[in-house]
């Protein structure tokens, strides 16, 4: 475990100005090095991901957030001038990063930027050739057959588009879904609508038109043309009466479909290579197939684990700069996108990587060496026009000429309204960690949420906040972006003292299946009591829990609740006594209608005191 070096922070005291010190994500105090901010798209990367970053840096000081999966946060960030150092996002595209193109840095000349394969490089470079974002290892997206269900209907797999429609059809006479699809989620409908038709999207002129609408220093307004688009909508159409969508397929979600696979109900769906690598390890021969094209070609739809940009702001200290480049080395590295892949279902987009892919993706391998992989469109106007167009052509509402021009209209007409004001805050909060207090930003928000959920304690996670409480007005999106956005759920106990004492333990030293803080801006926050905490050389150790200032008494009866994530939580809802009750909303739900409500944002208490 990294301790802080007081010596060296005091030397760099010396050698740099008050000026070069002030920083992004909170600016640095005499007499501390400056932390670099990292800002994650997902908790999912605090599991093995994080944790291997701060391992290859134990001199670096770094402060892992829980961000946000939207550059609207970021762009939010970015106008309040509270951008971290070290970006990621997964719903990602150039047309919507164009406003931060001038606040993050020109990674084009790095060796992390020239070891990504040109094919795929193309998609992340400006018309000017600068290079801000780079993507990280990749989820192979297309169809996944049930072999068993085929071999039992003695069916052959499809090789091409005509021999899926065959197969769909025969299995339509015995009763079996031939395929079927997620279609509640923008994402599917998006991915569906331009994996069909990746040949005719990523030729020339396809590629022609992509630059336009990509490019940042477009000001028009970039609809689609009228020489590629108007065909991709067609053959949607005849795929959705090909394989026989249904009009009520639109309000399935994730389970239905994963459960009638499972069941031999369906026979094929849109899935991933991380579910196809899932259902073989349960037993189910899964096999995935690539999409497959109406012209003869078959391709597979990719979309990168994240991608990953530096604030521009982190030149103007060149030390600081040194250990952020540290960083994005250790993030784009060989161990780091294996350390993200874990599962083995991921391809890579670098010369510098080599991730073994799993044995249930082998027939990816054709397709990854002839370089038949296609990055999807994914900005934030193609995820929500594809919902809605995909959707009324799935009811019947909408022929391939009316998808089209309704899909073209709403991009033409996508200019961005003012998000009206929900809540005003009146002074920033610092995001930054400090051995005699924690973070001010995660103590309002626990004394936000003490006071929303009536309770004497809040304990929270370290994740459990993106860490945006700044001075600003907020719309109702940014005030949901203040609670991190992979489901964080709340649990209500009615505990003895001595029973939050076990609890504040194993969140702070951790539990086995649950989360262990590897660094101290990991450590939970509390509100309603402090605590005392100890750095030791194999992590941490809870000393003391206060209350008013005393040590909490054993008997004392206090109604506490716990967040977290379901997965996190499991191991936890195990602790002896404890009885938790879960709340039906989550939490991002509960806060809207809090503040909207006119609930207001806790003033900051000193909750942790680490030796």
């Amino acid at each position: 475990m990294k301790k802080t070096n007081k010596i060296i922070s005091i030397l760099l005291v010396v050698l740099m100005t008050a000026g070069l010190l002030a920083g992004c994500g909170g600016s640095g105090e005499t007499g501390e090095k400056e932390s670099v901010t990292v800002y994650m798209w997902s908790s999912v990367l605090l599991n093995s991901y994080a944790p291997y970053i701060q391992e290859q840096l134990p001199d670096v000081d770094v402060e892992f957030i829980v961000g946000n999966n939207d550059l609207d946060y970021y762009k939010f960030l970015k106008e309040n001038g509270e951008l971290p150092d070290i970006i990621t996002c997964r719903r990602f595209s150039l047309h919507d990063a164009s406003e931060l193109k001038d606040n993050l840095m020109d990674l084009s000349t790095t060796e992390e930027a020239g070891a990504v394969y040109d094919s795929y490089i193309g998609n992340f470079t400006n018309t000017d050739d600068t290079i801000n974002w780079l993507p990280l290892c990749g989820e192979a997206d297309g169809l996944v057959a049930n072999k068993a269900v085929f071999d039992k209907y003695n069916i052959p797999l499809p090789t091409d588009y005509d021999s899926l429609v065959s197969a769909c059809q025969e299995f339509e006479k015995h009763g079996i879904r031939g395929f079927v699809a997620d279609f509640a989620y923008d994402y599917t409908c998006m991915e569906i609508l331009q994996g069909l038709s990746i040949s005719e999207i990523n030729s020339m002129e396809g590629r022609l038109w992509r630059s336009q609408y990509e490019d940042p220093e477009n000001l028009d307004v970039t609809g689609l043309d009228s020489e590629i688009w108007p065909g991709v909508f067609e053959r949607m159409e005849k795929f959705i009466k090909d394989v026989n969508i249904q009009p009520e397929d639109v309000n399935l979600d994730y389970d239905p479909p994963i459960n009638m696979f499972m069941e031999g109900k369906a026979a094929v769906i849109r899935s991933g290579g991380s579910n196809t690598v899932a259902f073989n390890d349960m037993g189910i021969e899964a096999v995935f197939l690539p999409y497959f094209c109406q012209d003869g070609a078959e391709w597979m739809l990719t979309y990168p684990a994240f991608q990953v940009a530096v604030n521009k702001d982190v030149e103007k200290d060149e030390a600081h700069k040194k250990d952020v480049m540290k960083v994005l080395e250790v993030m784009v590295s060989d161990g780091g996108q294996n350390s993200l892949a874990e599962g083995e279902d991921v391809i890579t987009y670098s010369q510098n990587v080599n991730l073994e892919m799993s044995p249930s993706l082998d027939n990816l391998k054709d397709n990854i060496e002839q370089n038949q992989m296609y990055i999807r469109i994914a900005s934030n106007d193609f995820f929500a026009t594809s919902l809605d167009v995909v959707h009324k052509m799935i009811k019947g509402e909408y022929n391939a000429k009316q998808a089209y021009t309704e899909f073209n209209r709403q991009l033409e007409n996508s200019e961005a309204v003012e998000a009206e004001r929900v809540l005003t805050v009146d002074k920033t909060y610092s995001n930054r960690f400090k051995a005699e207090g924690g973070r001010e930003s995660s103590s309002a928000m626990a004394g936000s949420l003490r006071e929303m959920y009536e309770s004497d304690v809040v304990v929270a996670p370290a994740y459990s906040f993106t860490e945006t409480v700044i001075k600003a007005d907020y719309s109702e999106k940014m005030v949901n972006a203040m609670i991190m956005p992979n489901s964080l759920g709340a649990w209500v106990c009615d505990m003895t003292g001595a029973q939050l004492k076990e609890y504040i333990k194993a969140s702070v030293e951790g539990i086995e299946g649950g989360f262990k803080p590897f660094n101290e801006g990991m450590l939970p926050a509390v509100s309603g009591v402090s605590v005392e905490v100890e750095a030791t050389d194999d992590g941490f150790v809870l000393t003391k829990v206060l209350k008013d200032g005393k040590e909490l008494d054993d008997n004392e009866k206090l109604k506490v609740t716990c967040l977290n994530t379901q997965g996190f939580m499991e191991p936890l809802l195990a602790l002896e006594g404890c009885d938790f009750q879960g709340y039906e909303s989550r939490v991002v739900e509960q806060w809207l209608e809090y503040i909207k409500n006119g609930g207001k944002i806790a003033s900051p208490e000193a909750y942790i005191t680490l030796k």
